[in-house]
């Protein structure tokens, strides 16, 4: 399928997406991600590592759109806010898990 991405043109296949992302490490998503395989990969890491250009060439909405349409499932995820980074002074590991998670401690 012919995408594209930062104004260059790209013939992509789901088969040609896997082939570049296999054996990547994916980086933390904390924002817009591509599911390609079993892993979650933020989408500038996948637009970056099929284009061989710069992050800041192009936009996440032209990696999402082009993802899409080859198959894969996209998303975000919500950005981690300070206070939840920090973790509550809980003795339990249990409770302690749970309040990290930001769900009640099933006992």
């Amino acid at each position: 399928m012919r995408c594209v991405i930062a104004r260059f043109p790209f013939e992509l296949t789901k088969g040609v997406v896997l082939e570049a992302m296999k054996g990547v490490v994916p980086e933390p998503v904390s924002g817009p991600f591509v599911t390609i395989g079993r892993h979650d990969y933020p989408a500038k890491q996948v637009g970056a590592v099929i284009t061989r250009q710069d992050r800041r060439d192009f936009d996440i909405s032209e990696v999402l759109r082009a993802m899409t349409k080859l198959g894969f499932t996209c998303g975000a995820r919500p950005a981690v806010s300070a206070t939840a980074v920090s973790a509550p002074a809980v003795t339990d590991p249990i409770r302690r898990a749970s309040a990290l998670l930001g769900r009640p401690a099933v006992m």
